[in-house]
């Protein structure tokens, strides 16, 4: 019998919790990504994938591998072979001292058409509903659908690690170092996107078969309501409760500011954030999937 994960999830909360109130670059590394892709598909229907699989077998780009975990990177392959233009599709910046959604995301500009071709202001939570609409219909040209496809495995992810969602006038927390114990130093954004998905497994498919065991039916129902816009505020929240709940570090970037180090309790309970926000990506994005591509007819 599964135990759900919502009761693990509070274990590590009331943990931070207790601990505060006494005292943009990547998202998810490879194996974040890779851990999403693996438990959304499977939550795929069988149609589904077979049509995923299809979509895939007309990609020949080479950026990374051809199979559904593999593509979930490429999208950050992407903008580092020199297109820059799609940087800013990867987050939302919501600022801690003015938590505005629309100002974040540029006042949700219209989708031009394709999708795939801007414009380069422009945020996470508007690119998701765009991507997963052209995934949908049925006069997206072939091309389109799979850029489409690759693109919102990836960005489904993103939108889930706190620190893509929010912003201290710091760069996501790019500009706030670390201190993790003798000479090894890492800044805060970084910590969350990789960092902590080694610390609980550094092997994706081993770490996703362990999640997969804690989801049950109803922690997949209530999962997979809500928008992007909901699951932006949710990150923020986190990031405003967790990610953030540092000592003495001041909003904005400093490059003079000394390695700051952990409270008592912030790993363990940030490892329990991380590992709740990856298995709701992945339901999140298995849900997506199965809606876009329920009546598409795909081409063999």
């Amino acid at each position: 019998m599964r135990h759900s994960f919502t009761h693990l999830a509070a274990a590590g909360c009331l943990m931070l919790g207790l601990t505060a109130t006494s005292t943009q670059a990547l998202a998810w590394g490879r194996e974040g990504h890779q851990v999403v892709a693996a438990l959304a598909w499977d939550y795929l229907t069988p149609d589904v994938r077979h049509k995923i699989d299809l979509l895939l077998k007309q990609d020949k780009d080479t950026l990374t591998p051809p199979d559904f975990l593999s593509r979930s990177t490429w999208a950050d392959s992407w903008r580092s072979a020199g297109h820059k233009e799609t940087g800013e599709w990867h987050f939302v910046d919501i600022e801690l001292d003015h938590p505005d959604l629309a100002q974040a995301c540029y006042n949700f500009p219209a989708q031009t058409n394709p999708a795939s071709g801007g414009p380069a202001k422009d945020c996470v939570v508007n690119k998701i509903p765009q991507f997963a609409k052209e995934l949908a219909a049925p006069d997206t040209p072939p091309a389109e659908r799979v850029l489409a496809l690759k693109y919102l495995v990836h960005f489904v992810g993103d939108l889930h690690q706190p620190l893509h969602a929010a912003d201290n006038h710091d760069k996501g927390g790019n500009c706030v170092r670390l201190a993790l114990g003798g000479p090894r130093t890492t800044n805060l954004h970084s910590y969350w996107d990789t960092a902590l998905v080694s610390e609980l497994d550094p092997n994706a498919k081993s770490l996703s078969d362990t999640l997969f065991m804690h989801i049950t039916y109803d922690d997949k129902q209530a999962w997979q309501s809500g928008s992007p816009s909901d699951w932006a505020q949710e990150s923020f929240g986190l990031a405003r409760t967790y990610a953030y709940q540092l000592n003495t570090v001041k909003a904005g970037c400093d490059p003079d500011s000394a390695p700051v180090e952990l409270p008592a309790g912030y790993d363990a309970a940030a490892r329990t954030v991380v590992s709740l926000q990856l298995i709701k990506a992945g339901v999140r994005l298995a849900y997506l999937l199965n809606t876009a591509l329920a009546d598409v007819k795909i081409k063999q």
